[in-house]
């Protein structure tokens, strides 16, 4: 794996503070200073201003994320993050984004391709969401929905749509645009008030608190894996 994936996986910084570590020459591979484009293969020692790396084991982290949180490891404006909720030996980082008053599933590993793979577009990943919004949309607006929505950044690929109840819709998207969801109902009339993840590439939430945190199951992760 390149240098900088090792060092996220050891547990010492993110990809982009690892470059730095690499940048200042604290960084060795079997003795010699890494560079940016170094790859570490099985048997290859590295270290860290001397001192010996491991990288860690593998770690799969379902949350229930709360309202008030945000999707980062640090927040320059001191609000929590979905990391510090998340006490696990093993550092691990969001796949993809929560708004901070968006709730619900969010997955955290430091399996940076499988992470890659799950936040691809190309993949469509499945991501469910139960929006309250205002007013009570018609079945002209669910259908709009279902049939794409025209956005300032290109028109949306189809979703399901349901009506749950008075002023509540549930969306199954398989993309993942910034607002995706806020912005799609704001377009048919009804926008969100309050917006929730139910379930994301098949996990669900059922026994977990917000706030709340488990390790993945194996079936979970081996579905996961094949998706």
């Amino acid at each position: 794996m390149r240098l900088n994936a090792y060092l996220a996986r050891a547990g010492v910084a993110s990809r982009r503070g690892a470059d730095e570590l690499i940048k200042a020459g604290r960084v060795t591979v079997n003795g010699e200073q890494g560079e940016l484009n170094t790859f570490v293969g099985a048997g290859d020692r590295v270290e860290l201003d001397g001192r010996p790396l491991e990288p860690q084991a593998l770690a799969y982290v379902l949350l229930h994320k709360p309202a008030g949180v945000v999707t980062t490891a640090r927040d320059p404006q001191g609000r929590p993050t979905v990391v510090g909720l998340v006490n696990h030996p093993a550092r691990v980082v969001p796949v993809g984004r929560l708004d901070a008053d968006t709730t619900g599933a969010l997955l955290l590993t430091n399996d940076g391709p499988l992470a890659h793979r799950l936040a691809h577009p190309r993949y469509g990943v499945e991501k469910v969401y139960e929006a309250d919004v205002q007013g009570e949309p018609p079945e002209e607006a669910l259908e709009r929905l279902r049939a794409g929505i025209e956005l300032d950044d290109g028109p949306t690929a189809p979703a399901e749509a349901r009506r749950l109840g008075p002023g509540r819709v549930e969306l199954t998207l398989h993309e993942g645009r910034k607002h995706q969801v806020k912005r799609m109902l704001a377009a048919v009339g009804h926008p969100v008030m309050r917006l929730h993840r139910s379930r994301y590439a098949g996990l669900t939430l059922e026994g977990l608190e917000p706030g709340a945190w488990r390790e993945l199951e194996p079936s979970e992760l081996d579905q996961l894996r094949t998706m």
